[in-house]
């Protein structure tokens, strides 16, 4: 009857702490979920801003912007002021 409760003991104890691993285990796994969830949002806010900026790059205002800044071109009616370099 002692070896019975012994072996019933050490099952328990066993067990327990089998129970307390998988405990930490599911802490981590649902911190880990928070993460990742985290980065999914980021992503996806990153992703709607790529097609703002997409959308943004097909209009003809764009176009325009583009080819003031970078080209320097100027449209039939407008003067062109340059400043002097020193």
């Amino acid at each position: 009857m002692l070896s019975i409760t012994f072996v019933v003991g050490v099952l328990f104890i066993a067990m327990m702490t089998m129970s307390l691993n998988l405990q930490q285990q599911i802490s981590d796994c649902k911190t880990e979920m928070k993460e990742v969830q985290s980065q999914i949002d980021e992503e996806n806010e990153r992703t709607k801003e790529i097609d703002e900026t997409k959308e943004r790059m097909d209009t003809d205002e764009y176009v325009a912007e583009v080819a003031r800044e970078k080209l320097g071109l100027v449209k039939d009616n407008e003067i062109v002021f340059k400043e002097e370099e020193k």
